[in-house]
């Protein structure tokens, strides 16, 4: 189990006399009298006491003579979230290989259980294609309790902390999820409602976002342009029905420019609208480097879709007990606030399955159908991808769910890929692992569920 150690608040008890030592020192002297006369011992320990019953009585004694009592430590307090952020901001928390942590605080020891289920969490940091990667974030988290279950990040660089807690990685087009959420509630979409483009399913031209309907124009239903992310249909849903208040106003829902309520910090994901109209087309299709999310939000947002339009808010901390077993800090599931209607949570659940059937990210899920875990499984998800600035990185996205059909589990998955000059395993790739590996395992793992 490993420990860490957290720093004094004060040094003030290390300046002590040591009782033990003086008692040890004591006992080498009496060794070395026992030569000595009974008569001038006995004179001695008689001086010795009466010097000592003058001292008391006058109310006076020394170090040397009486051990000072050591000042009790003040029990630790831990309220919430926002006391635990204290305690564990101050150590790293990148790829813990074990469930439960000890931790020296204020010369207290706490035992620190956390929801990791370590069998996926050593599992997914064995599979990582750290040559071809320039950072991974996969999260894996309960989706109707929060629990974080794998949180197995990996940064080449060495100076991002873990990457799964890193706000800075362009949204791209899981930014669809926010804009079909509002174009449902607003605009009174649904999954088969029809949809028109024109010219390629992955540019945004502004030529692309006028409303003309001609012999090269193309019509798809509004779950196939999820599933394949057709970027001028989300455009022209961003300019000409959306605009700058409703991206705002859904961008603020699901939690854009605010702290996630989580034991550890990070900065929020960034959200950014101007006044201008081919401004609105960007956002709402992802087509900008400026709309930035962690995935750990990812995740989160994703947990929003199985819970009726409500994000659960994470969690790491299961129970800290101190040294005696007492329970100083027991986890309970909260939730964020409401990102959208439950009618859109529907909608968004069965155009995320149809990006899994035969959208963007068929080709990881090849088969699944046929698959022991897979097929008894209800699987949704949205791809995404961006290059950065250089174009020397490729940002790959999956933020989804897995839910059993004749059962209760259910998951949310988050992750990022940042490819360097080759591609390595795509983050599809690693989320058809992580779910995988996670209900194959689920019957072993039924008992230690802690909620």
């Amino acid at each position: 189990m490993p420990i860490l150690k957290f720093p004094k608040r004060s040094s003030r008890y290390q300046n002590n006399s040591s009782w033990r030592s003086f008692q040890a020192e004591l006992n080498k002297q009496k060794g070395s009298r026992r030569g000595r006369r009974i008569g001038a011992l006995a004179i001695l320990i008689m001086c010795g006491a009466l010097g000592l019953h003058a001292l008391i009585g006058n109310g006076v004694a020394t170090s040397s003579m009486v051990q000072a009592p050591l000042p009790s430590v003040e029990p630790l307090k831990i309220a919430g979230k926002r006391d635990i952020r204290e305690l564990l901001d101050r150590q790293d928390f990148d790829n813990l290989t074990e469930k439960n942590l000890e931790l020296l605080v204020n010369e207290q020891k706490l035992q620190v259980e956390t929801s990791l289920d370590e069998d996926l969490q050593n599992y997914l940091l064995s599979k990582m294609d750290r040559k071809n990667s320039r950072a991974i974030g996969i999260v894996v988290m309960e989706a109707d309790t929060g629990r974080i279950l794998t949180m197995a990040g990996f940064d080449k660089t060495g100076n991002a902390g873990n990457p799964c807690l890193c706000s800075d990685f362009p949204a791209a087009s899981i930014f669809k999820i926010v804009t079909a959420a509002s174009a449902v509630d607003h605009c009174n979409y649904t999954a088969d409602s029809t949809m028109y483009f024109n010219g390629y399913k992955h540019t945004l031209y502004k030529r692309q976002l006028t409303d003309r309907i001609n012999k090269y124009t193309n019509s798809v239903s509004f779950k196939d342009a999820f599933a394949q992310s057709i970027n001028p249909v989300f455009g022209k849903i961003g300019e000409r029905w959306l605009g700058k208040s409703q991206l705002e106003k859904y961008a603020d829902a699901f939690k854009f420019n605010e702290p996630l309520n989580f034991e550890l910090s990070l900065n929020p994901s960034h959200f950014q609208v101007n006044d201008v109209p081919y401004n609105w087309a960007e956002i709402a299709s992802g087509f900008n480097r400026d709309t930035t999310i962690s995935p750990l939000h990812g995740a989160v947002m994703a947990s929003a879709v199985l819970n009726d339009g409500r994000m659960v808010a994470p969690s790491l901390v299961d129970r800290i007990s101190d040294d005696k077993g007492k329970v100083l800090y027991h986890g309970q599931p909260s939730w964020e606030q409401q990102s959208m209607s439950e009618k859109a949570s529907k909608v968004l659940d069965q155009m995320m399955q149809t990006t899994i059937k035969s959208g963007t990210a068929r080709k990881s899920f090849r088969g699944y159908k046929k698959d022991k875990t897979l097929s008894q499984l209800e699987i949704g998800g949205k791809t995404g991808s961006m290059d950065n600035n250089t174009h020397e990185v490729r940002y790959d996205w999956f933020v989804g769910f897995a839910s059993e059909r004749h059962g209760q589990a259910k998951v949310a998955v988050a992750v990022m890929v940042a490819h360097e000059k080759f591609i390595g395993i795509r983050a599809g790739q690693y989320a058809r692992m992580a779910i995988t590996r996670y209900f194959s395992k689920l019957p072993a793992k039924a008992a230690d569920k802690f909620y």
